[in-house]
């Protein structure tokens, strides 16, 4: 039995499975679960659930499935995301702010810009984004929405291009950074992670595989300081006379470093340029 937590891969994984096998898919998206349903129609041996790949040990156990095979995790905003501009998550064109994955959830980018605190947005954009003038955004964002509600991402554009030195955006678009920190805090992309790859490795069987798929380095290095530790490395400080960090060793890497798009795929998809595996095998 296999599971892939986005629900838009190809045909060939349920190809791939023996007669009796069972392929779950789990989105948050309702529109990517629809998309696999049309892809897939031609299989029986498929299921689809509405779901968050974090609370995969309570949707196994909904299905009355104890363990897996392998587990396909494809991180981060899909390409169909990108590509439907009215979801809010590209910051080109004049869209609403939403971001949402799941649209079913409350919290949007619009509730995100327009209601968190200066320090907290300014953080959020620091630590997601990794953006050096986050403060000046912030500030900015907020002088902004005390005139007016930003409500579109044209308007959240022009707010970040003029908080950041011109000389300063040769590097890709401006707003690239900022977009990605609102949308990994409307979605709580970063927080579960090591938990879930953690989580994952538990419903493996074994010499069952987790293969995780990241796009940027915060989901890499919560991905690899999960599998780090589920291989057993200890992290206690140097000179204690025994271990009290509670290492457990659960399999090991498969690949010892990530594995990245050949220059073949590039050619073909440019947006796997920042794509990163990570395999784990359990013992």
């Amino acid at each position: 039995m296999g599971l892939f937590g986005g629900a838009g891969h190809s045909k060939e994984i349920v190809r791939r499975l023996n007669k009796n096998g069972m392929l779950i898919g789990i989105d948050r998206d309702e529109e990517a679960l629809k998309a696999a349903r049309e892809n897939l129609k031609e299989f029986n041996n498929v299921k689809y659930v509405h779901g968050n790949h974090d609370d995969i040990k309570n949707i196994l156990n909904d299905l009355k499935v104890e363990k897996v095979n392998g587990i396909l995790l494809d991180l981060g905003v899909s390409s169909y995301q990108l590509d439907e501009r009215n979801r809010g998550f590209s910051y080109l064109g004049s869209n609403k702010l939403d971001m949402r994955m799941d649209k079913t959830q409350d919290l949007t980018a619009k509730i995100v810009v327009n209601t968190y605190s200066e320090g907290n947005l300014a953080n959020i954009i620091y630590e997601y984004g990794e953006e050096r003038y986050s403060r000046n955004i912030a500030k900015n964002i907020c002088i902004y929405r005390k005139q007016k509600e930003i409500v579109s991402t044209d308007e959240l554009v022009k707010i970040i291009e003029n908080s950041i030195p011109k000389s300063m955006q040769k590097d890709g678009h401006p707003a690239k950074r900022t977009f990605q920190a609102i949308r990994i805090e409307v979605n709580n992309e970063i927080k579960p992670l090591e938990k879930t790859i953690e989580d994952s490795i538990d419903c493996l069987e074994p010499k069952g595989r987790l293969c995780v798929i990241t796009f940027h380095s915060l989901e890499d290095r919560a991905v690899k300081s999960a599998m780090n530790r589920a291989k057993g490395i200890c992290t206690c400080p140097k000179g204690l006379p025994y271990c009290v960090c509670g290492c457990e060793k659960k399999g090991i890497m498969v690949n010892r470093k990530p594995i990245v798009a050949s220059t073949e795929e590039l050619k073909e998809n440019t947006r796997s340029k920042s794509a990163k595996l990570r395999i784990f095998e359990k013992i």
